[in-house]
């Protein structure tokens, strides 16, 4: 069966999560270790005490998802003896999951994956002040009738789809006001629901090109080698495995649409019959078994879960 890693966002985020990671792997520990030092933070006491409004914080929320998405792949690499190149198809990562599949994929180190990360929450945070953006998930449309959602309540203001999620969820993004029309246009167009979304900034769209720019400069600081693992980029929704594509790929997704529908579909066509979530919680997996449901779905995040992914191979 072909198999695909795919890697969580923002929203993921738990207190505790990790921890039973870290008591029963010293691969785990040792991963949240080297995290911890390469920020010059106690980031896993956080993950595993909060409070949660900290963990929250979009330059926390970003690293800490990798951390357990990373410290699981170090127990399947050296705890199971896997190798993932072998096993592996394709990764793929829902926005900041991106980062954690190319870690995983060796593109990156960790610890410049964890600076990458926190260096993008800092910047996404900082590109809008609080209160002037947001967010809605706009439920019972299709991509279509959301981009005309969006066109008919942005006039001079930023309003544009951030998020392609599954079939009758797509994410809208953009100036507080033109959000705050597009709830209540939604219906109009189709909508079932459209619900505010609690975040920080609004992340995927225009008003994030600050921030675009913050990590380009990042991005040029680092090395990023080629994937060994084939990558499906959120931005193209197709396969990438140049290093100078990844980066200019990685900083258009700051302020790029997250095409996830598409890149699901794209990974069945190439092959794909099994995707993996590696990482704290389920949505990738429920957006999976929306977007097709032949697709087998399953879930990795702690000792049991490795478990029984092994004995599945």
């Amino acid at each position: 069966m072909t198999l695909a890693f795919v890697f969580p966002g923002q929203g993921s985020q738990a207190i505790g999560m990790g921890q039973d990671l870290a008591d029963a792997f010293i691969e785990a520990r040792e991963t949240f270790e080297e995290i911890d030092d390469a920020l010059e933070q106690n980031l896993f006491r956080l993950m595993c005490e909060g409070p949660e409004s900290d963990l929250t914080l979009t330059e926390n929320a970003q690293p800490a998802l990798m951390a357990v998405s990373l410290a699981v792949i170090r127990v399947l690499e050296r705890h199971c003896g896997l190798d993932l190149v072998q096993e592996l198809s394709f990764v793929a990562g829902h926005s900041l999951g991106e980062y954690s599949a190319l870690a995983a994929a060796k593109t990156f180190s960790i610890s410049d994956t964890a600076r990458l990360l926190k260096i993008r929450g800092q910047a996404m945070q900082a590109a809008v002040p609080v209160g002037q953006g947001g967010m809605a998930a706009i439920i019972g449309v299709d991509l279509d009738s959301a981009i005309s959602l969006a066109k008919a309540v942005s006039a001079d203001e930023v309003c544009t789809t951030a998020n392609d999620n599954a079939p009758g969820q797509i994410v809208l993004s953009g100036d507080i006001n033109a959000i705050e029309k597009a709830v209540r246009k939604a219906a109009d167009y189709g909508a079932r629901r459209a619900i505010p979304l609690q975040v920080s900034a609004p992340f995927h769209c225009s008003l994030m090109k600050p921030a675009a720019k913050r990590m380009a400069d990042a991005l040029n600081s680092v090395e990023i080698s080629a994937p060994l693992i084939p990558l499906i980029a959120n931005v193209t929704a197709k396969p990438v495995a140049d290093p100078n594509s990844i980066r200019q790929l990685l900083i258009e997704q700051v302020t790029g649409m997250v095409r996830w529908r598409e890149s699901i579909l794209v990974l069945k066509e190439l092959g794909v019959h099994k995707l993996v979530e590696v990482g704290s919680g389920t949505v990738l997996s429920g957006l999976s078994r929306r977007i097709d449901k032949s697709l087998s779905t399953t879930s990795i995040s702690d000792p049991d879960g490795i478990d029984s992914f092994v004995e599945s191979l």
